[in-house]
């Protein structure tokens, strides 16, 4: 394989250095002795470098393009996983934003959730003191009804009093009165 690189290489440069001398008088130059000779000692003197050149620099040549390729090769490796690495990240990163706009609207809705439960939790107590004050008013209510009728009652009850004894004192003579003093007497004494 090495040998046939070579030779192609040659043939290349064989090639192309005709063409180059064909054309170094106009493009009519005829094949002479001095001309023939003077192109054989170039094509040798072309084989002989490129032998030197094969034989000194080849395997550094060779160890250089073929470090050049591993290198390549071993870049291109590096970016192929960097970027798969890449895309990773950028899936998960992707992935983290849907999951936060998912927690934002799940945070919105616990909290909207737990401001209810709360609303519903004062307006029920306000519920439930306000019946607690309704009971107790009422019930304060009729304790001072009760005291206010047992006041008018005992306010009643002596102005009665007063009455019956007015009029008693009015329609009962003394004669009346000492009957009634005496019936009593007989009744408690009998009893």
């Amino acid at each position: 394989m090495k040998r046939t690189v070579f030779f192609a290489v040659l043939l290349t440069a064989l090639a192309i250095s005709s063409v180059a001398f064909a054309s170094a008088e106009g493009g009519h130059a005829v094949f002479t002795a001095d001309n023939v000779k003077n192109y054989g000692l170039r094509i040798l003197n072309f084989v002989i470098f490129a032998f030197l050149l094969y034989k000194f620099a080849g395997a550094k040549v060779k160890d250089f393009f073929v470090g050049r390729r591993d290198g390549i090769k071993q870049d291109l490796d590096d970016l192929q996983a960097r970027q798969a690495e890449a895309e990773k990240k950028l899936k998960d990163v992707e992935a983290s934003i849907a999951n936060m706009a998912q927690e934002k609207q799940q945070i919105l809705e616990d909290a909207k959730a737990q401001g209810e439960s709360i609303k519903a939790a004062i307006i029920e107590k306000a519920k439930r003191d306000a019946e607690a004050l309704t009971e107790q008013a009422q019930r304060t209510a009729s304790n001072e009804a009760q005291a206010a009728i047992d006041t008018i009652r005992g306010e009643m009850a002596e102005m009665v009093i007063e009455a019956a004894q007015k009029i008693v004192a009015e329609k009962l003579s003394a004669e009346d009165h000492d009957k009634l003093v005496d019936d009593y007497l007989t009744k408690v004494v009998l009893n």
